[in-house]
């Protein structure tokens, strides 16, 4: 089963999320320590996570984003424009 890197993101930034709102609060300076020294190991494994996992693609620099489409005839005379 390929696992995912997406779960360590969203429980490392909801464990950092949370820290901000305990310190906005006032807890007690020992969770809020704590949690931290957690966070900071969390995103540390999150990084090696994310950067270790077996994704590959077949887009390149010429599909540009995903979100915006363009024609490669006009992507290349773009790069052409800017060089």
């Amino acid at each position: 089963m390929k696992s995912s890197p997406f779960p360590y993101v969203i429980i490392t930034t909801l464990l950092l999320v949370t820290i901000t709102i305990m310190c906005a609060m006032n807890l007690p300076f020992n969770w809020i320590f704590y949690l931290t020294v957690v966070g900071q190991a969390s995103v540390v494994l999150m990084v090696y996570k994310v950067l270790t996992d077996n994704y590959s693609t077949d887009k390149t620099f010429e599909h540009f984003y995903e979100d915006f489409p363009i024609d490669p005839v006009k992507a290349k005379a773009m790069n052409e424009k800017f060089r």
